[in-house]
């Protein structure tokens, strides 16, 4: 078969398949012609999930008519050079105008800021013609009408109207983010209209608007510089996070990116702290020189390769984890307000309605019958953590006066502390400790289990000192398979720095002869087979080196302060005290946070006092 030069129209319908994958790869496209042109307001409309008619209009610098006739041309751009090492815009190609206008209805018209008149030029299926007047407004107006009209196989591939117009808010609410300088309105039939005004320079104001007020309630600001690459922007506490990693937003040089390296980096930095399963919320903004990353991997500008991936991914990590230390233990607001509101839903279904508190006669008003009375003394009862028996140890402590001529002042025990002063344990699991400006209440267990975490990891960061460790009188053997045993003997000097010193005792099983000496008594049985288990899942020449994180979590778990033992009021401050100690004690190392905190502000507006 003899080889032949393809038309002009079937190159550009090839190239379209990349560029123009679907609608909102059309409206990326034009949004970053609009911003690349100077525009600080963008207006975005369409109608049957951006398949019948996509409508960007911008107040950029406009074009001339010649300039019209080259855009929608292959490979024409004002953008870059001859230099792909020096990209400072969005667009660079010069095949996004006339990839759209081979498979679709284009319609572009402008008008030069200085000009009379305006000009248009309209494109359908790769056919053009000549740019005419037209009446216009300063800046340019994109038209394009029945997407893939001229390529209808790939019609079959689109989503739903409802998945496509999706698709289309995802684009703007990632431009927006990255651009806070410039208004973006998108409407059209088949959506609520969103607007999203100008925020200047106030980054997180736009943050705000895109993910909400409980984000930046939550936010972590991040602002960190290394060998010329530079990192910015907010990612949120780890007890703050959501199911997908939809809410993770990356920029480089301005660009909205989807890259691995930077989902992965962000996976790294929460290790330990997100529950498995559920994913941070963050926006990065990543500056560094041009020519340190490459742009030009994919037509759709939408993956970038660094030059030196390392140093970028040691950069989030490190820039995260530092911000984490310094302040990511704080509780999650949202986490407050749940339990307020389920305080709120608690009350107004006791009173069987949802407007103002009041009171419901339950029965007929009868003699006093200290029987069935549920004021009745409870005098018989056993003691359940509120009874003056229990609660006298707390009498050492500086307790509220409810006298009105009583000065308020800071508890000696550690009112004033972040965490408060332990002033009761709720149902031998729950601390309730108050503050200087509300309550806090901490999951014993989960809050333990962090500390003792910290300090294995505390362990493995200082070096070859090993953790202190407790010989067993008599050693514990554990029964396991051949190849467990196998791995565990493998990896026994790694253990012996956390404290846990093992040996073979013949060829189906593990003798434990020493314990960390924290852990106290445990099960060390059932945490020798959890390793084994651990190690199996993923082990190889490094695999258990590269996961001592993971080995001392299991190790944590089952040396902490149980749910169900009673602590003494000094026990429950020292444990307050060590997490305001302890880097990320704000949740255990499966990621549930370790004590929510109810400000004074809301627990007065539950009963109506503000």
């Amino acid at each position: 078969m003899a080889i032949h030069q393809l038309s002009e129209t079937l190159i550009n319908q090839i190239a379209a398949g990349e560029v123009v994958e679907r609608p909102a790869s059309v409206v990326k496209e034009l949004i970053e012609n609009a911003v690349d042109a100077g525009a600080t307001r963008v207006e975005i409309a369409t109608a049957g999930g951006g398949k019948t008619l996509i409508r960007v209009t911008d107040n950029g610098s406009g074009m001339t008519p010649d300039d019209l006739a080259l855009a929608v041309r292959r490979h024409c751009t004002s953008k870059i050079t001859n230099d792909l090492l020096d990209i400072r815009t969005l667009g660079f190609r010069g095949e996004a105008l006339p990839s759209i206008g081979s498979v679709a209805r284009l319609r572009i018209t402008s008008r030069m800021t200085d000009a009379d008149m305006g000009h248009e030029i309209v494109v359908e299926g790769g056919r053009h013609c000549e740019a005419r007047p037209a009446a216009a407004n300063r800046g340019t107006i994109v038209e394009v009408r029945d997407l893939f009209f001229a390529t209808p196989a790939r019609l079959k591939f689109m989503k739903s109207e409802r998945a496509e117009a999706s698709t289309i808010t995802e684009v703007v609410r990632r431009m927006a983010l990255a651009f806070p300088h410039v208004r973006f309105l998108l409407s059209g039939t088949d959506r609520t209209t969103l607007d999203f005004p100008a925020t200047g320079e106030d980054r997180l104001a736009r943050i705000a608007q895109i993910l909400g007020k409980d984000f930046t309630e939550n936010a972590i600001a991040l602002d960190a510089w290394r060998e010329g690459v530079e990192l910015s922007g907010h990612a949120g506490v780890p007890t703050f996070n959501r199911g997908n990693a939809l809410h993770q937003y990356a920029f480089v040089n301005g660009r909205p990116v989807q890259d691995r390296l930077v989902a992965s980096a962000l996976r790294g930095a929460y290790a330990e702290t997100v529950p498995r399963g559920r994913h941070p919320v963050a926006v990065l903004s990543i500056a560094l020189d041009p020519a340190l990353v490459d742009v030009n991997v994919h037509p759709a500008k939408s993956d970038v390769r660094f030059r030196d991936p390392g140093l970028v991914r040691g950069l989030i990590v490190g820039a995260i984890r530092e911000a984490l230390a310094m302040e990511g233990d704080r509780a999650s607001t949202v986490a407050a307000r749940s339990m307020a509101a389920s305080f709120s839903m608690g009350a107004r279904s006791t009173n069987g309605h949802s407007g103002a508190y009041g009171y419901r006669p339950t029965a007929a008003a009868t003699g006093y019958d200290v029987a069935h009375s549920p004021c009745r003394p409870l005098a018989s009862a056993p003691p359940q953590g509120f009874s003056a028996g229990e609660q006298a140890p707390f009498d050492a402590i500086s307790m509220p006066s409810a006298r009105p001529s009583a000065p308020i002042t800071a508890s000696p025990n550690g009112a004033d502390h972040r965490l408060g002063a332990a002033r009761a344990q709720v149902h031998a699991n729950y601390i309730v400790s108050q503050t200087a400006d509300g309550l806090v209440i901490v999951d014993q267990h989960a809050a333990h289990e962090r500390l003792v975490f910290e300090a294995f990891r505390k362990t493995l960061l200082a070096g070859d000192t090993p953790l202190a460790s407790q010989g067993l009188l008599i050693p514990e053997i554990v029964d396991l398979p051949e190849e467990d045993c196998d791995r565990l003997i493998q990896h026994a000097d790694d253990l012996a720095k956390l404290g846990l010193g093992i040996e073979r005792f013949g060829p189906g099983a593990i003798a434990i002869r020493e314990t960390p000496a924290m852990l106290g008594e445990i099960d060390a049985v059932a945490l020798v087979r959890d390793l084994a288990d651990e190690i199996a899942e993923w082990d190889d020449a490094n695999g258990l080196a590269a996961r001592l994180d993971h080995v001392a979590a299991t190790m944590a778990c089952y040396g902490s302060v149980r749910s169900g033992r009673v602590l003494r009021p000094e026990e429950m401050n020292a444990l307050l005290r060590q997490m305001e100690a302890t880097p990320g004690s704000g949740q255990c190392n499966h990621g549930r946070p370790t004590y929510i905190e109810l400000k004074l502000a809301d627990i007065e507006r539950l009963f109506g006092r503000s």
